[in-house]
């Protein structure tokens, strides 16, 4: 069956090199397991080009970390896009929310928003919520400990970050059990292939209820001002014109997304990976000690976030390619974390390995803002998790339900059994 499955691959990748397109690449199988696309993607063709989507794949560890690092690489502008592409984005309120965050401004509006909320997630200040973040994971195990099974991400690894993120925002406690239980954070809209009518308008409809309650919510802080986040970005927003009303409403809303969805896939996909390599999963739970080390490589061996991209600012060549202004340009961090240039035996998990600088947070200006937050989270709740369930078991860590993006990468349910 595998060499089956290789020679399958292997004809898929002929197919997108003699016809490279969006559809040949991003495909159900690829999001099932992208990584031997990776390896031959790396080896035959680091440098992709995708003429009917005007884009270039990178997929060379070097290559990335040259193109996340570079000041004429950022994001598009209103300029390179059509009036048509334009009025869509401006009637979609998902697409005209995200172009307002941080996330997709370049310098100096990047740098003015970004300044606003880093401090927030500086490393003595996300160290000193250790503590809580230990807490939470046990309340979780507490939680559902005794029906002797459950789905970990409905009962763990989701609830765990949203109440966190919620917590730092300052949520109230009332509201944050509607977050928990809330739509799942949908991938699709930063994913490098069109969204579906359906999935734009639920995306609409999402979009619109979070600015709703975080407009509300603002103006209460604005009244009762507390010690959090959202009082912090009320009060920046009339220092100076720091930040306006919508700005405030939409990277709110981006904080609690980022804060939290990642960090889902992360300890979703670290779990997998420890339950596929069983020789780990012994090793981690004789040595509690190793988890630091273990959780970077969990980043690295199957990054929840496998794709981020940028645009060329101006007329360039990068990586022998020439780039005219506007050309969309991605860089696939999971083929980039498995490198073998870079990471020694790269296919293979070893929670012992020698750190080096995975690319699951991207690079450059743009990188997470989160990145110490999401390991602290994953250290402490996986510690939990083996400590509190030594016995626990995933049903099939083999035949995963994923979700369909390939931007965010993790599984859609995990069901799990222990001894009650």
């Amino acid at each position: 069956m595998r060499v089956r499955a290789d020679l399958r691959r292997l004809t898929d990748l002929e197919k997108i090199v003699a016809e490279p397109s969006l559809q040949s690449l991003f495909t159900p199988e690829m999001t099932a397991d992208p990584y031997p696309i990776y390896a031959q993607l790396r080896e035959g063709s680091p440098v992709l080009e995708l003429p009917d989507a005007n884009l270039v794949i990178l997929s060379r560890y070097q290559d990335i970390q040259l193109l996340l690092r570079s000041r004429t690489m950022g994001h598009e502008d209103d300029s390179m896009y059509t009036e048509e592409q334009l009025a869509e984005m401006n009637e979609n309120a998902a697409l005209r929310n995200l172009r307002e965050t941080m996330l997709l401004k370049n310098p100096p509006d990047h740098t003015r928003l970004r300044s606003l909320v880093v401090k927030a997630f500086d490393a003595r200040r996300v160290e000193a919520m250790r503590e809580r973040i230990r807490a939470i994971a046990h309340e979780l195990i507490d939680d559902c400990i005794a029906r002797g099974s459950a789905d970990l991400v409905s009962a763990f690894t989701h609830p765990l970050p949203v109440i966190v993120i919620c917590d730092m925002l300052g949520i109230p406690k009332a509201d944050q059990d509607e977050f928990v239980r809330g739509t799942r954070i949908s991938g699709r809209l930063i994913d490098p292939s069109p969204m579906t009518p359906e999935e734009l308008a639920e995306a609409n409809s999402s979009s619109q209820e979070s600015a709703d309650y975080f407009t509300a919510l603002c103006d209460e802080r604005r009244n009762t001002p507390q010690d959090d986040l959202i009082t912090a970005l009320v009060n920046s927003e009339t220092e100076h014109g720091k930040l306006s009303r919508h700005e405030l409403v939409c990277n709110i809303g981006l904080l609690f997304a980022a804060g939290h969805e990642t960090t889902v896939n992360l300890m979703g996909n670290a779990l997998i990976a420890l339950y596929r390599n069983r020789d780990q999963l012994d090793l981690l739970k004789a040595n509690p000690d190793l988890m630091p080390g273990a959780v970077e490589e969990f980043l690295r061996y199957d990054s929840s976030v496998q794709i981020t991209g940028r645009a060329a600012l101006e007329d360039q060549e990068i990586c022998g390619i020439k780039l005219p202004r506007g050309r969309s340009v991605l860089t696939l961090l999971g083929a980039g974390n498995r490198d073998p240039e870079i990471f020694k035996d790269a296919e293979r998990l070893d929670i012992t390995r020698e750190r080096s600088k995975v690319q699951s947070f991207g690079g450059g200006i743009h990188l997470c803002l989160g990145a110490q937050l999401a390991r602290i989270e994953a250290q402490e709740a996986l510690a939990a998790l083996l400590q509190r369930l030594p016995d626990l078991e995933l049903d099939d860590p083999i035949n995963v339900d994923w979700k369909q993006t390939m931007t965010l990468r993790g599984p859609k349910q995990l069901m799990a059994t222990w001894r009650q």
